[in-house]
């Protein structure tokens, strides 16, 4: 790919390819009086010139985040669509700066103070804001208009759950923390989740409508407390919840862990749809000893169809915390301990090579939160070792990039279905189900209160979970 910042023309302003030379933005005459506002229909090349001025924006703006909207009042808009993280579109190093350069310019903060105050399902990202008008201030964090009075907003509505299709649905969903306290309704403030046994159960609530909502066979789930596998344990209580006449739901039970670290990775399956072929298996050498969770792997067989393999995966964070040497940041835009999901990857991959679940299957998929976006050297490597991503090998691209987590505003897949060559000859769709990542957190408050959302599968996470439909039997 060529460098971005020296092929795109300066009108052009996709959701993808951001422009970044100084000069694209345009805004009408300013009127003679010092009262009226000035009006911007582009972005400016610098916001500075406009610092302290009134401006009304008569363009269309996206919502794009709302991680502030319960904190302090306030929401991150972008013109010409929503914003992507750099290395979810553009390989890292001078294509990526280039898109953040661009992400940074025709994006700022509406300061919307007590006008806030609405559904925080109405500023879910992807909204669209028109007739935003107010003061603006330039500070080191970019541009913030100070807003006069609500603008109109076009909310983004609630997607319903993916359509199921074929005859194996797998699923991934990061349960962010679900801490269970001692499993008895004590033990709370929990280590990493719920400060209270009120907060446990409603955070449980919505997850179980949120996985109920996917109809998987089976799910890889991320983020649960590593405390065994007794009844007491955080998975066995939530599929309780899920399946409470035991019927249907199962978990697989590895013994101990996968791993040490306060949260491990697991993998619930329907037990009047699949079974599973043998013991799991895990491994807690390398990076998956103290960094990356220890991953899990499984064999299931559906009806008298094939054997296949899922895999529960939950690499190294991008914080960095510790990092140092070529696990700190390294400027490209892959952020810290980009060695140690790499290295992840290629164990993980070499591991699965020696078939450790001992099926002698070849239909392999592995699921989870890598914490790579797609463009970044660790999903890459899957693909140049001859995996294939699904969302790339279902033939279906969508119409903007695909994306599980929205950070600091910005949009991207950090949750990966990646699938052995001979399984991805069997897929027939894979998707997102935006349930979670572009809600306002504090739709999770209001759950946590007691209010609706409480049985809702709305912000039941601060992920998205990954489909993925396939057939069986070939063609």
């Amino acid at each position: 790919m060529r460098s971005l910042s020296k092929s795109l023309p300066c009108a052009l302003f996709a959701a993808v390819l951001l422009a970044t030379a100084a000069g694209c933005g345009s805004i009408a005459p300013r009127p003679a009086s010092t009262d009226a506002a000035s009006v911007l229909v582009t972005p400016p090349a610098d916001w500075r010139v406009h610092d302290g001025q009134r401006i009304r924006i008569a363009a269309p703006l996206m919502v794009s985040g709302n991680h502030r909207l319960a904190r302090n009042g306030e929401v991150v808009v972008a013109f010409d669509g929503r914003l992507y993280a750099p290395t979810e579109v553009a390989t890292p190093g001078v294509d990526a700066k280039a898109l953040a350069a661009g992400n940074r310019r025709r994006s700022l903060v509406l300061a919307l103070g007590e006008t806030a105050q609405v559904a925080p399902a109405d500023w879910r990202a992807g909204g669209i804001v028109d007739g935003v008008e107010g003061t603006l201030r330039v500070g080191e964090h970019g541009p913030r208009l100070e807003v006069a009075a609500l603008p109109a907003l076009r909310p983004a509505p609630r997607p319903a759950p993916p359509p199921r299709a074929g005859e194996l649905r797998l699923a991934s969903l990061n349960l962010e923390n679900l801490f269970n306290g001692d499993g008895a309704g004590g033990g709370f403030p929990t280590a990493r989740g719920a400060r209270t046994p009120g907060e446990y159960l409603a955070q449980q609530a919505r997850l179980v409508a949120a996985l109920a909502a996917l109809d998987a066979d089976i799910v890889a789930v991320l983020e649960v407390e590593n405390d065994g596998y007794d009844a007491r344990s955080s998975l066995a209580q939530l599929v309780a919840a899920l399946d409470p006449g035991g019927a249907r739901w199962r978990f697989v039970d590895a013994g101990e862990g996968p791993g040490s670290d306060p949260i491990r990775v697991g993998l619930l399956y329907r037990a009047d749809r699949v079974r599973p072929m043998g013991a799991p298996a895990t491994r807690a050498e390398g990076p998956f000893a103290t960094l990356s969770r220890a991953p899990l792997a499984q064999a299931f067989r559906a009806g008298d169809g094939p054997a296949f393999v899922v895999v529960a995966n939950h690499f190294k964070s991008k914080g960095c915390r510790d990092a140092s040497a070529g696990d700190a940041d390294q400027g490209d835009g892959q952020s810290c301990w980009n060695a140690t999901r790499r290295a992840s990857g290629a164990q993980l991959r070499d591991w699965l090579a020696g078939d450790p679940t001992g099926s002698g299957s070849t239909l392999v998929a592995v699921l989870g939160d890598l914490n790579a976006y797609a463009m970044e050297e660790p999903v890459r490597d899957f693909i140049a070792a001859g995996w294939q991503d699904a969302f790339a090998a279902s033939g279906r691209a969508p119409a903007s990039p695909a994306y599980t987590y929205v950070y600091d505003a910005q949009a991207g897949r950090l949750d990966h279905a990646l699938l052995s060559p001979a399984l991805a000859a069997r897929l027939l769709s894979a998707s997102a189900w935006h349930s979670n990542a572009d809600e306002a957190d504090n739709a999770a408050e209001q759950a946590i209160n007691g209010g609706e959302q409480a049985v809702k599968p709305w912000r039941s996470s601060d992920h998205d979970p990954v489909v993925v439909d396939l057939r069986l039997r070939t063609p």
